[in-house]
């Protein structure tokens, strides 16, 4: 396999282990700490604005490349292994029905209302400066 076919596959398996944890979170036998990772990551991941904007050289992409799949892993980790064997059949069916990730709203608010709450803080600090 050449390195280009080695990114394709990792990269569909981080969309479709994004897709397994939002399947994760809806399970009831998901542990709480690896349901509130879940939602936190999930609702990231779906959220069409991301945290650090991909217009900013470098850090743009720091998300995208390391952030969120090393979330994804980590969270991954904490779900008991029957449960990530029946959500990863849930989510290839998916993807295969569907052919694309589901979004969330909910993951788009959150990031508007963090980047709200950072700016109001920046403002503060820097009004308490002047």
């Amino acid at each position: 396999m050449s390195i280009s076919d080695n990114l394709k596959a990792w990269a569909k398996r981080i969309k479709r282990d994004g897709v397994t944890l939002w399947f994760a979170g809806k399970n009831p036998r998901t542990p709480w700490h690896a349901k509130a990772l879940g939602v936190f990551v999930v609702a990231y991941a779906l959220s069409p604005i991301d945290l650090i904007p991909d217009f900013i050289p470098v850090l743009g992409y720091f998300d995208d490349v390391l952030l969120l799949p090393g979330l994804i892993w980590l969270t991954i980790r904490l779900l008991p292994s029957e449960v990530l064997a029946e959500c990863r059949a849930q989510a290839d069916e998916w993807m295969r029905v569907t052919g694309s990730k589901p979004s969330s709203r909910a993951g788009a608010i959150l990031i508007v209302v963090l980047w709200l709450i950072i700016g109001i803080a920046a403002w503060s600090w820097v009004r308490s400066r002047l």
